[in-house]
C-alpha cells in the first residue's frame, strides 16, 4: 500500500488521516474499554486501554481495516499480500473477509497456532495462510516476493501512514472519554505503528503529557534507530514478546516518534511477567507479553510518578494456552520477591531439618532442586519468598551467622531448565517418593521430622509452587540398608500431617533416574 501523497509535513498527515480514520475502522469494530486501577503502594492511578476487548483481541485491525477500506476497486481488485507474526494479520483478514478482498498472508513458520487459527476463523474464505521462514522477517520477504509475483498491494504492519492513522483512532476514544489528561502514557513499540498514531493524537489534546516508548530489552529497534539517527538492523531479535519482535523499526514511524516521545524505556522479560500477574490480580486481564510492555515500564519506573495519573495499552491477549504456564512460573509472576540460592549442607541426616529450622525459618520454599553429587557435601537449590520482604534481605546474614557457605543463583541457566544432576554411584539403598505436600508453611519441615530424621539422607528432590492448594514432590530417600528402607515404606502412612498420596515410584521409573 503507497500512503496519500501531501506536501504538508509528516506529523500534520497524520493528523489528517486520523480524522479520516474515525469513519472507516468502526464499519469493522466498535470501541473498546477504558479501565482503571490504582497501584496502592504508590498511588498511582492507572488507566487501561483495553484493546484485547475486540474482535480479533488486539489494537491491529484498526490500522489494517483502515487501510483496505481505502483501497480503490482497481486496487482491490488486484488483492492484498501481508506478512505478520500474527495480530496484524487478524486484522487484515478481518478487513478480507468484510470487504470481499482475496488475501494472502505470510507468517512465520514459529506463530503460535492460536494466531494462525484466528487468522482463518476471521477471514472466512477469503485468506489464505502461507506459513515461510523462522522469523517475522522472512516472513516479510516472502511476502515481498508475492507482491511482485502477482501485482498484489502489500500493507504493511507498520510503516504505513494509513496503517498508523488507523491506530491512532485509540488515542481519539481516549479523548473523548472525558478521563484525561494524563500525566504520561506509556507505549509499547514493536515497528513503531501504534506508538505513533497514539503519541501524534495525544500530544494535539495535551501538549503537557510525557510520551514514553516502551521495548522489550532483546528487541529494542527504535532505540536503536534513534541512536543511529535511521533504522537499523537488530543482531538477534528477543521472541518473548512476539508482538513487538520487530528487528528494523518502521522508517515513518521513526521520523513521528523522535518528535514525540520523551524518552524510550526497556523492560526485561520478568519484569514483563510481573505486569502480566498484575493485570490479572486487577483486572482479571491477561494480555499477551507484548501487551503488558507499557504497564511493565510503569512498574519499573514507579517511584518516579507515585501520585500521578499514567495511561497503559493492552495491546493485545492473542496469547498461546502453553506459554502461560513459562509466564505462570517465572519468578517475575511471583506474587512476592523471590530469591535463588545454593546453600552447602553436610551430606548426612538431619542437615536438611536443621537449615530449615535456622536460615530458612518464616520463609516460603516455592522450588526446591537437588540431586546427590558427592559422599560428604550436598548443595541443594531454593527459591524462596515471603511476605515480610525484610526477611528475604536477611538470608543472606542468617547464612553466613549458621556457617552456611552458599551461592546466589537468581535466573540461573541450570536452574531455569531444571537440570538436576544425580550421581548413583554415591547411593546405597535409594527409594523415590511421589508426595503432594499441602501449602502451607512448615509441611516440608514436619514431614521430614517425623518420616526421614535420623534414618535416611535426602539424595533428591524436585518441587516447585504451582499456584495449586498442593505442591507436587518428587524425592529420593537413601537408607544405610535394606532393612532400614523396607521399614520406612512400610510404615509411613498414605496421608499424614501435612501430606498426602505418599507412593514410592515405579522400579521402571526409579532405573531411569538412578541408571539401576
Amino acid at each position: 500500500m503507497i500512503s496519500p501523497v501531501s506536501s504538508l509535513p509528516l506529523d500534520r498527515q497524520l493528523r489528517q488521516e486520523i480524522l479520516f480514520a474515525r469513519e472507516r475502522v468502526y464499519r469493522f469494530g466498535e470501541p473498546t474499554p477504558l479501565e482503571r486501577f490504582v497501584l496502592p503502594q504508590q498511588e498511582i492511578e492507572v488507566w487501561v486501554k483495553r484493546e484485547d476487548r475486540c474482535a480479533v483481541n488486539s489494537y491491529k485491525w484498526r490500522g489494517a481495516c483502515n487501510c483496505m477500506a481505502a483501497l480503490s476497486p482497481e486496487e482491490a481488485a488486484r488483492g492484498v499480500v501481508t506478512a505478520s507474526a500474527g495480530n496484524h494479520a487478524q486484522g487484515v483478514a478481518l478487513a478480507a473477509a468484510a470487504l470481499g478482498i482475496r488475501t494472502r498472508v505470510h507468517m512465520p513458520r514459529s506463530t503460535p497456532q492460536v494466531k494462525q487459527e484466528a487468522v482463518a476463523r476471521h477471514g472466512a474464505g477469503w485468506v489464505e495462510i502461507r506459513l515461510a521462514g523462522d522469523s517475522y522477517d522472512d516472513a516479510v520477504q516472502s511476502a515481498r516476493a508475492d507482491e511482485k509475483e502477482h501485482d498484489s498491494v502489500y500493507v504493511h504492519a507498520y510503516d504505513d501512514l494509513l496503517v498508523m492513522a488507523g491506530q491512532g483512532t485509540l488515542a481519539d476514544e481516549v479523548v473523548l472519554s472525558g478521563q484525561g489528561p494524563f500525566d504520561a502514557a506509556f507505549l509499547q513499540i514493536g515497528g513503531g505503528g501504534m506508538a505513533s498514531g497514539v503519541s501524534t493524537w495525544l500530544k494535539l489534546y495535551w501538549p503537557e503529557i510525557e510520551l514514553i516508548g516502551v521495548e522489550g530489552e532483546g528487541q529494542a529497534s527504535m532505540k536503536a534507530a534513534f541512536a543511529a539517527g535511521a533504522p537499523v538492523n537488530l543482531g538477534s531479535v528477543d521472541l518473548f514478546c512476539d508482538g513487538t519482535a520487530v528487528r528494523k523499526a518502521g522508517t515513518l514511524p521513526c521520523q513521528i516518534l523522535r518528535d514525540t516521545l520523551s524518552e524510550i524505556e526497556t523492560v526485561s522479560n520478568e519484569e514483563v511477567s510481573h505486569a502480566i500477574r498484575v493485570f490479572w490480580d486487577r483486572l482479571r486481564c491477561l494480555p499477551e507479553p507484548s501487551g503488558a510492555l507499557g504497564l511493565a515500564a510503569v512498574l519499573k519506573q514507579a517511584e518516579r510518578w507515585r501520585g500521578k495519573r499514567v495511561l497503559t495499552v493492552v495491546s493485545g491477549a492473542n496469547i498461546d494456552f502453553l506459554q502461560l504456564g513459562l509466564i505462570a512460573q517465572s519468578q517475575g509472576a511471583a506474587s512476592q520477591a523471590t530469591r535463588t540460592l545454593r546453600v552447602q549442607i553436610p551430606e548426612h541426616p538431619g542437615t536438611m531439618l536443621r537449615l530449615l529450622d535456622s536460615a530458612f525459618r518464616d520463609l516460603n520454599i516455592v522450588d526446591f532442586q537437588y540431586g546427590k553429587t558427592d559422599q560428604s557435601e550436598a548443595w541443594p537449590i531454593f527459591t524462596l519468598t515471603s511476605a515480610d520482604a525484610s526477611a528475604l534481605a536477611q538470608l543472606p546474614e542468617r547464612l553466613n551467622a549458621g556457617g552456611y557457605a552458599w551461592q546466589d543463583l537468581t535466573g540461573a541457566v541450570d536452574v531455569t531448565f531444571r537440570a538436576i544432576p544425580l550421581r548413583d554411584d554415591f547411593l546405597s539403598y535409594p527409594s523415590f517418593l511421589r508426595l503432594d505436600f499441602y501449602e502451607r508453611p512448615g509441611a516440608l519441615h514436619d514431614f521430614l521430622a517425623r518420616y526421614v530424621g535420623q534414618t535416611a539422607n535426602l539424595c533428591y528432590f524436585n518441587y516447585r509452587h504451582t499456584g495449586e492448594r498442593i505442591g507436587r514432590a518428587l524425592i529420593g530417600l537413601d537408607f544405610a540398608s535394606a532393612a532400614n528402607r523396607d521399614t520406612l515404606l512400610k510404615d509411613i502412612p498414605q496421608r499424614g500431617e501435612g501430606y498426602r498420596l505418599c507412593e514410592p515410584v515405579d522400579a521402571e521409573t526409579q532405573r531411569r533416574l538412578t541408571g539401576r
